[in-house]
């Protein structure tokens, strides 16, 4: 998860968590008694001890006389979004979550305005997401496409009054089994 605080009057600041090192978290989790995945559920919330623990040990890095009581950013100058590779995860998680018998405006309609609050680069998500994209409805109410199978390869017909003979060399047993070994 990156923070992203934007002093008022200021430029935005990105502050990526898992750039921490695991001293910087332990030092996080006793300033605002929080344990790493609170902080990291609380990340994902904008729990603004969370999101101001992590910017202030950033912060300690070129700042190290920088105390916790110094740094007291205002409460709508935090928030937290998630970077390339969590959105890739993320975009991934919710469409194959979503019913598959939705169509893609729908879709695109629940997803597409909430990527500009949780991505640190809502450009990449929405390419993501458009990548995503299923195939358009014209191609789909074209009908169903024959399936192409070559002529010399037996096939099943669904037309066919019997079923073909195998033309198989293997036996009924399964390739799977094993051997029984002995325990003489």
């Amino acid at each position: 998860m990156i923070v992203v605080y934007t002093p008022e009057g200021g430029e935005p600041e990105h502050y990526d968590a898992s750039s921490l090192k695991v001293s910087e978290a332990a030092i996080v989790q006793r300033t605002v008694d929080m344990k790493w995945q609170e902080i990291l559920a609380g990340l994902e919330q904008d729990d603004l001890d969370a999101m101001r623990g992590i910017v202030w040990v950033i912060k300690k890095r070129s700042q190290p006389a920088l105390r916790f009581g110094e740094f007291d950013p205002g409460v709508t100058e935090m928030t937290s979004r998630m970077d390339n590779k969590e959105i890739q995860r993320w975009l991934d998680a919710t469409l194959d979550a979503i019913d598959p018998e939705l169509d893609w405006e729908t879709i695109e309609g629940i997803i597409g305005p909430r990527l500009a609050e949780v991505a640190v680069d809502p450009e990449y998500a929405r390419q993501l997401l458009d990548a995503r994209a299923t195939v358009p409805k014209e191609v789909e109410d074209s009908g169903p496409q024959p399936e192409e199978t070559p002529d010399d390869s037996p096939s099943l017909s669904p037309t066919s009054s019997t079923p073909e003979t195998s033309t198989s060399d293997s036996s009924l047993t399964s390739s799977t089994s094993h051997p029984e070994t002995s325990m003489t």
